[in-house]
């Protein structure tokens, strides 16, 4: 198997590939240029090399383009020029295995994540086992990410003094370094509470992390691809055989507070959306639905309901 020693070159010679061997145009060899920067640029971000990325690591990128909002049929594009790559680098002996054959496309008429039930949530989460010196920390995690339903890259910036025990809120710095204030349950703050008491006392924390909330066994913060596994590893030991991430924590969230008759714009401001079409998308919505919330509280129909 070749090395990998310099990037620069690697993709240089991706570029004769496609120009060469693929025979492609010059505006499809940019975009497919450009979307395995995004990868190595995620992947460099979790500490991860190319060639011991695998298709859960995939997934995991995928999901976190997802969460920041590029739109299904960019996703669908993204992934094609990663494929392309793949396809790259085993010919050239660079990868013996293409991890992406183990990875779909989303669907572009409308992709949603997986929605788990209530009951789901409560077995992934009861099934952390407390033996273990992280399992405190798993399932105030677990807790807090489908309790505050926060993105992944907001979970694992979490910083301590943004956590207001007393008010029962924490305030969550999402996309834009925009802050938002959410609820938090009892329930997750006592997780929370158990886990300043129990694990996070045992870590020697890196300078420039003491004042971030969830920590890896060195005193680091998390990265997204660890929190990945939490979740998957919690869902298989319930048996659930849905394709889920830490994402799915969140959707499952917006959805049950819609089910529950939470307010739409309510809904908007903890997931911290710019746009009410795109709750309105996330949490799949029907038309019609949103026409009776508007029907119902427009001031000109209340007024004509007086």
């Amino acid at each position: 198997m070749r090395e990998i020693s310099d990037i620069g070159k690697l993709i240089d010679s991706y570029k004769a590939y496609l120009m060469l061997e693929r025979g492609v145009s010059e505006n499809t060899r940019q975009a497919y240029v450009a979307d395995v920067s995004k990868l190595l640029g995620w992947l460099s971000g979790e500490g991860m090399k190319l060639r011991d990325a695998g298709a859960d690591d995939l997934h995991s990128f995928l999901a976190a383009v997802h969460d920041i909002g590029v739109s299904v049929r960019t996703q669908a594009r993204i992934l094609s020029g990663i494929k392309s790559f793949y396809r790259f680098l085993v010919a050239e002996g660079y990868v013996d295995e293409n991890p992406t054959l183990k990875v779909d496309s989303p669907n572009i008429g409308r992709y949603l994540p997986e929605v788990l039930t209530v009951d789901e949530i409560d077995a992934m989460i009861a099934s952390v086992d407390l033996e273990k010196p992280e399992g405190q920390r798993n399932r105030a995690i677990l807790e807090t990410l489908y309790g505050c339903g926060m993105r992944v890259s907001e979970l694992v910036n979490l910083e301590l003094d943004k956590v207001f025990a007393g008010e029962r809120y924490v305030v969550v710095r999402g996309k834009g370094s925009k802050e938002r204030v959410v609820p938090i349950s009892e329930t997750a703050l006592d997780e929370i509470a158990r886990y300043m008491e129990e694990y996070r006392p045992t870590l020697k924390i890196k300078p420039g992390e003491e004042n971030i909330l969830f920590l890896n066994r060195r005193g680091h913060r998390l990265t997204r691809v660890m929190v990945f596994y939490i979740v998957k590893e919690a869902a298989d030991r319930v048996g659930i055989t849905k394709e889920i991430s830490p994402h799915t924590l969140r959707h499952s969230f917006a959805s049950h507070l819609l089910e529950g008759g939470a307010n739409l714009r309510a809904i908007q401001q903890m997931l911290g959306h710019e746009s009410i079409a795109t709750t309105e998308l996330y949490l799949h919505i029907d038309r019609s639905r949103l026409r009776e919330e508007i029907l119902m509280y427009h001031p000109r129909n209340v007024r004509r309901q007086l």
